[in-house]
């Protein structure tokens, strides 16, 4: 646990001066508590005891209402400096945590469950503020708050000092001391609840097979079974976050009563207790926080080791150390490709090879399984060969960067997804800085800027969810103009027409057809129906690409 919050910390270390902040303003809060119980204390010792040690009772008076106004000043500005802090770090950890999921998981998330992914990128996340909002400042306040309550008894008696600040100090070590109990606790909270999203989720995401095949009871079933087990981990560490609780609760009042011990040893000034009994309740309150800081430190080390455990995954195509410069042209040529997608699975290709000049319009056969989107995800890096290579212009592409490879070569996919966003942000994808004039030449030749013309929002019009705004046909031009908007040499084109009516297909063919005239085509289908108009035509069998015949 120690390993991953201090690998935490290194993730946040260009948000230090917030966190810096926050701690200062934490402290100053929490002294600022003090300061005002402190001068409540002198105030009422001296009008308890006008001879005793104290002098200046008026004074503290006077001092109350300046401190008692600059406490909850102090206490807003604590909320807010440490809780904007909070944000901008775990902005910065999803971002970092996305950014590595994408390197692992560039064919898709595959056999990873997607609510698990959710529940890592979204609670796990989340329950990381514990480790600032929970345990580091709490930790920061109460160590001052003992050290200013030792100082200040410190100059009445270091007697008291002793009494009243030892059982302080003994509760700032109930974090340490109960987070390895709780460690367990925590991982089994953050294993359930990333089990319960994807219980939730998955069903969720295929429903229509799920309500088609009468599996909803199933998966209510499920769901409940995964909230008991949930639950039962919440009410472990709840316990444990309990105990810490109670045993501060101790330790607090364990400080007031060394206060009266201390008054009544010796005929002790009555002053010192008052000023003691005044400190410890109000060090109470910043160190109530400290026993519970074990049980969010062992909950956040947990969440923070299911992030650490997806994000050090063995990323399946590694980025060259010393990126080859990429080559002028574009012509594709695979030597004696050997490829599967694990070592416990059928290899995919065989001593595939294959070569697709520039400018050539190759359609590429075969039924579902002989390797057509693996071909695919070979060419555009999200997949390594176990043999042979793949050039790109006379230039192996595994010494190339794949965000530059991929500005070469574009892909249509099959289900090629438009986001919940306007269309002109779904076309931006492909190129950020486009012009407005560029992203209606390519609705146009994509055959859909006509209709876009005619929406109310026109390119601001949104999308919805998977595109469900439109039609399956008028979604793929979309994501055709798309692809075009991109102006890669080579498109590939996997199942683009997939899903879609004969009259749509053959629509959207021909479109397809002209609107790539001029680049490198691979299309990628398991049937022509003679509107694509290639220059070649090969079909995958064995793991190896054959002439198609008639």
């Amino acid at each position: 646990m120690r390993a991953d919050l201090l690998r935490l910390f290194g993730l946040w270390r260009d948000r230090r001066g917030w966190l810096a902040a926050g701690a200062v303003v934490a402290t100053l809060s929490a002294l600022a508590g003090i300061a005002l119980l402190t001068l409540a204390g002198r105030a009422v010792a001296d009008g308890v005891a006008p001879a005793a040690i104290f002098a200046g009772g008026a004074a503290a008076f006077l001092w109350l209402r300046p401190v008692a106004v600059l406490r909850p000043v102090l206490r807003y500005l604590d909320r807010l400096v440490s809780h904007a802090a909070t944000f901008r770090a775990l902005a910065d950890t999803r971002v970092w945590f996305f950014r590595r999921l994408a390197e692992r998981l560039p064919a898709g998330v595959g056999f990873r469950r997607t609510g698990d992914l959710l529940g890592r990128l979204v609670s796990d996340i989340d329950a990381l503020d514990r480790v600032y909002l929970g345990a580091l400042l709490p930790a920061v306040a109460a160590l001052s708050v003992v050290v200013a309550v030792a100082l200040v008894l410190g100059a009445i008696s270091p007697l008291l000092a002793l009494m009243v600040a030892a059982p302080l100090a003994l509760a700032l070590l109930l974090p340490p001391l109960l987070a390895p109990g709780a460690a367990e606790a925590g991982r089994r909270v953050a294993a359930a609840q990333g089990s319960l999203r994807a219980a939730v989720v998955d069903p969720l995401t295929g429903i229509e097979d799920t309500l088609a095949s009468g599996a909803e009871g199933l998966a209510a079933q499920r769901v409940a079974q995964e909230g008991s087990t949930l639950a039962r981990a919440q009410r472990l560490l709840a316990r444990r976050g309990a105990w810490g609780g109670a045993a501060g609760s101790v330790l607090t009042q364990a400080a007031m009563l060394g206060a009266i011990a201390w008054g009544l040893a010796g005929g002790a000034e009555v002053a010192g207790v008052v000023l003691g009994l005044f400190l410890a309740t109000a060090a109470a309150e910043t160190l109530g926080l400290m026993p519970r800081a074990g049980a969010a430190l062992a909950a956040a080390g947990a969440s923070a080791r299911r992030l650490f455990e997806a994000a050090d995954a063995i990323p399946p195509v590694t980025e060259p150390a010393a990126p080859a410069e990429m080559p002028k042209g574009f012509a594709i040529r695979l030597e004696d490709v050997r490829f599967a997608w694990s070592p416990d699975r059928p290899a995919v290709f065989d001593g595939l090879t294959l070569e697709i000049p520039e400018g050539a319009r190759l359609a590429l056969l075969g039924p579902s399984g002989a390797g057509k989107s693996s071909l695919a995800a070979l060419l555009l890096k999200l997949a390594a060969p176990q043999g042979g290579r793949i050039l790109l212009g006379d230039v192996d592409i595994a010494t190339l960067p794949a965000d530059r490879l991929r500005a070469r070569i574009a892909c249509l996919t099959q289900d090629a997804r438009l986001f919940d966003d306007s269309i002109e942000d779904n076309l931006r994808i492909a190129k950020p800085d486009a012009e407005e004039a560029a992203l209606w030449r390519a609705l146009d030749a994509a055959g859909i800027g006509e209709l876009v013309r005619t929406l109310p929002e026109g390119l601001k019009t949104r999308c919805g969810e998977a595109g469900l705004r439109f039609s399956g046909g008028q979604a793929r031009r979309l994501a055709l103009a798309r692809v075009l908007l991109s102006e890669a040499p080579v498109l590939i084109l996997d199942e683009p027409a997939a899903g879609l009516d004969p009259d749509t297909e053959r629509a959207f063919l021909e479109t397809l057809a002209e609107a790539t005239a001029g680049r490198s085509v691979i299309l990628i289908t398991h049937r022509l129906i003679g509107v694509e108009r290639p220059t070649r035509i090969l079909r995958l069998a064995g793991g190896r690409a054959l002439p198609a015949m008639g």
